[in-house]
């Protein structure tokens, strides 16, 4: 079975100013490296006047966790960014921190607490979720039993997708792997075992965390 993990939602940006220094959150989520490697390049051309376009990504795919601190003292930037990216346990993310000098030396502490910074806003505004493995499933029933069983499969743990009219009802809906044997035994007993979910396939839904 396919474990879940959490990521963000969508692309997103927030700011903010510390002792005149502006910083950029930019979050995005991405599938695999060329995907990161094209965000930041694509952050580094629209800010090509930026003092720093520090980075730093994680992908499910192969484990792999990349940064950088594009000119920032070592470990003062994309380490930061990356910790605050790990520590919440988020994959398939690359973040870029723009900088522009104010003028003020921030100094090793605050840089750490600037870019972590940055990448906690920008992953907020991006939206954390749990993707879920879940069945996709459907189940079959009669205009008279609709009510019942779809009150069953959202009391149950299941999210309904689609509902179909026709000569029957077909019900389409998710739910977690480890809730459809429960789910089946409600539905055989409310319809005198006429009901069952069936499931051919997996996949990952998110859900707000």
């Amino acid at each position: 079975m396919a474990k879940d993990y959490k990521t963000v939602l969508s692309n997103a940006k927030d700011e903010f100013v510390e002792k005149r220094s502006r910083f950029i959150g930019y979050c995005k989520p991405v599938t695999c490296e060329q995907e990161a490697v094209d965000f930041i390049n694509e952050k580094r051309s629209e800010h090509w006047n930026a003092t720093h376009n520090v980075y730093a990504y994680s992908l499910r795919e192969g484990n792999i966790k990349r940064y950088s601190d594009d000119g920032e003292p070592s470990g003062t930037a994309g380490m930061p960014c990356l910790d605050v990216i790990v520590k919440n346990e988020i994959y398939d993310v690359c973040v870029v921190v723009t900088r522009y000098f104010g003028g003020v030396l921030l100094g090793t502490g605050g840089l750490v607490r600037a870019y972590s910074h940055g990448t906690k806003i920008a992953l907020d505004a991006a939206k954390i979720v749990k993707m879920q493995n879940c069945l996709v499933c459907s189940a079959r029933c009669t205009y008279n039993q609709y009510g019942k069983v779809s009150a069953l499969v959202t009391d149950n743990g299941g999210a309904v997708d689609d509902t179909v009219y026709e000569g029957d009802v077909l019900i389409k809906f998710h739910i977690s792997p480890d809730l459809i044997s429960q789910l089946n035994k409600r539905l055989a007993d409310a319809t005198s075992g006429e009901v069952q979910a069936v499931s051919d396939e997996e996949k990952y839904y998110a859900v707000e965390v």
